[in-house]
């Protein structure tokens, strides 16, 4: 294979295109100076929520607790359990979505069917965990969220069992290894905050929680269960575990209850994973949630409103791709939106003058949606300099200011193995950026009430996926070195 000059090239237009680069830091907002404060949820390159910085965000506010074998003792105020209790609250929500991915799939008009009050709504998503019944938690989530979750989990579980990694007998609807039982769980109803006419916080005071493990049960191929086994019990060799935790405690070392957010759909009350990770993060910044929401104002068609949100992260237009975002499963994000845009002008974000000159796509229907994979893309800068790609296969014309060039799978793939540490072996490398190269790069829309939006969970999601599609299970387990 031999070496290509692209990577001088690419130096050379990032240096001179615009006379205006990036971010140095990418999760910070366009323009903002280095060490700026955060949002959660702040948008990062392309207007899309970063996702390494929600993450980051939320692991501060609620680590996910690993089912652990050494459990330290809580910090005093009790914020280790209390992050552990709200990390439980997402993780088991990610659970149910999981073990119900068939159900939400098939019978997704009877999530619509909600709780007569916020707290019947968190009560029932545990109560329904506690007895082991997974279609009736999945029936308690916001549907937005319940169908864009099903869709994607319902890909990686098969992908997963494809690849070897779940076992021939491992069931979708009852993930084994891991329970958890919730009991006597009381809440304070008159503290309840009502974020709008829609979100309600919940605030769960009393119960406990129980978190049972036994990694000898987890639906893994032998092969997998053991690696997994012998990572997770190397310091206790303990493969089972059980940790319960009392609410009225933790709340009264750490002054507050547990927040659970609810939302209303249809007069009825759901528990939302998106607004439960917002909220948290917002109260351990000790911000507040806007007065006001972003409506949602969609394109006439999923090609309009790819270019659409293009241009208004070229323009640092928050607001914009705020509106661009499908209404049902980002609600949140017009919720909180209009603090996340006092926060982008307040960190000095500016427009980069780069206008869209064209851009082109090519659709492709997708469960949940329409894939507009960019064909063609030109942008015009402020100091005269051009820029174009044109997608042919897996190739793509580069032009830059009269200069051009014409970069293939197997060139990317040569740029990659030179700046990054990558444990496929070469071969592997090849055909994977052969394959994304020929598949191009585009963004997943959803169509709600005759207008499109950018669905930025599906397009992630979707990209996160494409690489398993194209493995074997002897290559997976070569690229992550498991032999």
């Amino acid at each position: 294979m031999t070496a290509v000059s692209t990577p001088e090239y690419g130096h050379h237009y990032g240096q001179q295109f615009g006379q205006q680069g990036p971010p140095q830091n990418p999760h910070h907002a366009p323009g903002a100076p280095a060490g700026a404060p955060q949002v959660p949820g702040t948008p990062g390159p392309y207007g899309y929520p970063d996702p390494g910085q929600q993450q980051a965000s939320f692991a501060h506010t609620a680590p996910v607790p690993q089912p652990g074998y050494v459990t330290p003792g809580p910090p005093e105020g009790g914020r280790r359990k209390r992050g552990l209790i709200v990390g439980l609250v997402i993780a088991l929500v990610l659970a149910v979505g999981g073990g119900a991915t068939w159900w939400v799939l098939s019978e997704r008009e009877s999530v619509a069917s909600g709780a007569s009050t916020p707290e019947d709504a968190a009560t029932r998503l545990l109560t329904a965990l506690g007895d082991g019944d997974l279609l009736g938690a999945a029936n308690s989530l916001a549907p937005g969220e319940a169908a864009v979750l099903g869709d994607q989990l319902q890909e990686a579980f098969t992908e997963f069992t494809r690849l070897g990694v779940l076992s021939e007998d491992a069931d979708a609807s009852a993930f084994s290894g891991i329970s958890f039982t919730a009991e006597n769980l009381t809440f304070d109803t008159a503290a309840a905050e009502q974020v709008n006419d829609r979100v309600t916080i919940a605030k769960l005071t009393g119960g406990t929680f129980t978190l049972d493990a036994d990694l000898d049960q987890l639906p893994l191929s032998p092969e997998y269960r053991d690696a997994f086994i012998a990572a997770a019990t190397e310091d206790s060799g303990q493969t089972a575990a059980r940790e319960t935790v009392d609410i009225a405690t933790l709340v009264k070392q750490s002054g507050s209850p547990i927040r659970i957010a609810t939302v209303n759909v249809d007069g009825g009350w759901h528990p939302s994973l998106l607004y439960t990770l917002v909220d948290n993060a917002l109260a351990e910044e000790g911000m507040s949630w806007p007065s006001s929401s972003i409506p949602a104002r969609g394109a006439d068609s999923p090609d309009e409103a790819v270019r659409d949100i293009v241009q208004a992260a070229l323009n640092a237009d928050l607001n914009r791709v705020i509106e661009l975002l499908p209404p049902d499963e980002m609600a949140v994000a017009h919720d909180v939106g209009p603090l996340l845009v006092q926060t982008l002008a307040a960190q000095g974000a500016r427009r980069s003058g780069v206008q869209l000159l064209d851009l082109q796509t090519e659709d492709t229907p997708v469960t949940g949606g329409t894939l507009a994979t960019i064909t063609k893309l030109e942008l015009a800068a402020p100091n005269g300099s051009t820029l174009s790609v044109s997608k042919d296969g897996d190739c793509y014309d580069v032009g830059f200011s009269g200069r051009s060039e014409r970069l293939c799978g197997a060139d990317l793939a040569a740029m990659l193995a030179q700046n990054a540490e990558m444990d496929a072996s070469p071969e592997v490398l090849e055909r994977l950026t052969r394959v994304l190269a020929d598949q191009g790069i585009g963004m997943i829309t959803t169509e709600v009430d005759g207008k499109h939006y950018v669905s930025p969970l599906r397009t992630l999601g979707d990209l996160g996926m494409r690489m398993y599609r194209e493995l074997s299970p002897e290559e997976f387990r070569a690229m992550l070195e498991f032999d």
